[in-house]
């Protein structure tokens, strides 16, 4: 068995007459590719899907708990931090007025903090605002003026634009918890442009999904009829509407870093839990790419789907995608696009000989050479296990 870095994931999913991915225009996002305009679904939005899936029978949240969980916010600070305060201390909104100023600043950057259109939206872990709550709730129980308070959270913080005791502080706490930035930013990373220390490198990593071929649309023009409506009222409908429905055959990449996601699972403060955790996120996560899908409109064009193919590659080389296979568009079909990539993954196999080990499920009666087919429980135990194996 080839020693296990990487794992990739190849889909083929299929939708019809849906809009999954919308511009800021209202279209279907589009990408030119092969000299051909196809359709697309952001990389953003099936990650999405995927962590938002909560109550899927494998949903990511699942495997840790809400203690665990993220939040994406440009009022981490009010919402999670300083709301569940102001009941406890009513008798001191000037206190609390101070105190969160002076935490949207340390936490968003001194000269962005102050208000919220400045401010980065930002992830968080529940672990990371649990612990900014408690420290928040000894100052505000320390002070009992504005003034006051100030000057304890400047203290607090290590004072002036570098905050550096409390950097120094939530670096500390990042190193000595398993999840600090949730579960979330574990998967797919984070940016904090006002502390990068805190900035997780993501390692599972998503490309935009498209289309095997041409890019199939059409403007759908629809009409809503007032049903109260007088009989001998002849104005016609109450509301006439146009969108964009696109139809077709997407192929999708994921890659996973498996060292990099058993360390952002707590790999320095329990390697066994960490590798354990690891590997049922990997379990998990198969299930959410072949099944959940990147759906919008729900009530109007049932945009639901699993993968039709899904291969999935396990070792130590640096990841490739098979999106070459698809350069020249071929035909809306299931056969000939996994043809398509079979031929295109032989020819890999023969000029670079990387000895990827593989696994992969199919409604299609084309045969991957090389590669043990199952079904998708089999795969994700597959998957599992490899992680496990990890160094």
């Amino acid at each position: 068995m080839t020693a296990v870095r990487f794992l990739q994931i190849h889909t083929l999913h299929s939708y019809t007459a849906t809009l999954l991915n919308r511009d800021d225009s209202g279209l279907s996002k589009r990408l030119p590719y092969g000299g051909v305009l196809r359709t697309r679904i952001s990389s953003q939005c099936l990650k999405r899907h995927w962590r938002k899936a909560e109550h899927d029978p494998h949903a990511l949240i699942s495997l840790v708990g809400e203690a665990n969980d993220s939040f994406r916010s440009r009022e981490l600070v009010t919402k999670k931090v300083f709301e569940p305060l102001r009941l406890k201390f009513s008798e001191k909104a000037e206190v609390l007025r101070a105190l969160e100023l002076e935490f949207q600043k340390a936490v968003y950057g001194e000269d962005k903090g102050a208000e919220k259109k400045t401010r980065q939206t930002l992830l968080l872990g529940a672990p990371e605002l649990a612990w900014l709550a408690d420290e928040a709730e000894k100052l505000a129980a320390s002070v009992s003026d504005a003034k006051a308070a100030k000057k304890a959270v400047e203290e607090w913080s290590g004072g002036g634009k570098e905050k550096k005791e409390f950097k120094k502080n939530m670096e500390a706490l990042r190193k000595s918890t398993a999840l600090p930035g949730g579960l979330v930013s574990a998967l797919f990373g984070r940016m904090v442009t006002s502390d990068t220390a805190a900035n997780i490198e993501a390692p599972v990593h998503v490309a935009h999904a498209f289309t095997v071929h041409a890019a199939e649309a059409e403007s759908d023009y629809f009409t809503a009829v007032d049903d109260l409506k007088a009989d001998d009222d002849d104005s016609g409908a109450d509301t006439i509407q146009e969108t964009e429905l696109t139809s077709g055959l997407y192929y999708g990449y994921v890659v996973i870093d498996l060292p990099g996601l058993i360390e952002n699972c707590g790999g320095k403060v329990d390697r066994a839990a960490a590798t354990a955790l690891a590997a049922n996120i990997v379990h998990n996560l198969l299930y959410l790419i072949a099944e959940v899908s990147p759906g919008a409109k729900l009530g109007s064009t049932a945009p639901y789907d699993r993968a039709s193919f899904m291969l999935v590659e396990a070792g130590d080389r640096q990841p490739r995608s098979l999106a070459g296979a698809f350069r020249k568009p071929v035909e809306p079909d299931l056969d000939l696009a996994v043809g398509a990539l079979a031929r295109h993954l032989k020819q890999l196999d023969e000029v670079y000989s990387t000895g990827e080990a593989r696994q992969y499920l199919s409604l299609s009666e084309i045969a991957l050479d090389g590669a043990e087919q199952g079904s998708l429980a089999d795969l994700a135990a597959w998957a599992r296990d490899r992680a496990g194996e990890v160094q």
